[in-house]
């Protein structure tokens, strides 16, 4: 299988099932956030963090890649099988998220992000996560997405805020609260 195709050269490609469309096509923008996701939560997975989380961001990019799937799909019949999200996907997800919030303070206000480059991390990816989302959303308003698709993608960027407050209170990183200033 070669690389280079050449037949998108001229601003065209190919959905899953045949139908040629636009690169900027929306279905091509959602699957190409998605990736994008997956690309950074790759960076996260390199930082110094426990084996165990690193486990949880490799399952992760796995259903990501199916979401993607998913979305690059032409919802014409076709014999292609796609990946499937199930419910049991997001419901590890809530599991996680539940075991991290044992460890953490409750959130009293929102937290600006930042305080140490691995928090830092999990603050784009988070953000990539709920453009994602946005776009997939556009996407289902005028075409099928499965509800699990948009679930997930949901409860990632959860995980991602999550994650990123265990992982500073795992680094002895103050989280600084954000002070609305409202005087005139």
């Amino acid at each position: 299988m070669k690389i280079y195709t050449k037949t998108g050269d001229r601003g065209k490609t190919s959905l899953i099932g045949g139908q040629r469309v636009s690169k900027y096509n929306l279905r091509i923008e959602a699957y190409g956030t998605v990736d994008e996701l997956m690309s950074y939560i790759g960076l996260l997975r390199d930082q110094p963090i426990e084996n165990e989380t690193k486990l949880i961001l490799i399952e992760i990019q796995d259903r990501l890649m199916s979401c993607a799937s998913i979305l690059a799909a032409d919802n014409t019949e076709n014999e292609i099988k796609l990946p499937l999200i199930h419910d049991s996907d997001i419901a590890l997800l809530e599991k996680e998220i539940d075991k991290m919030e044992e460890s953490l303070p409750p959130l009293t206000s929102f937290v600006l992000p930042g305080g140490h480059q691995i928090v830092s991390h999990c603050h784009v990816a988070r953000t990539i996560c709920r453009r994602a989302e946005r776009i997939i959303i556009h996407v289902s308003d005028e075409f099928y997405v499965p509800e699990p698709v948009i679930k997930y993608v949901n409860r990632l960027s959860d995980y991602l805020f999550v994650l990123a407050r265990k992982l500073g209170k795992d680094l002895k990183i103050d989280e600084i609260p954000w002070l609305a200033r409202l005087d005139n």
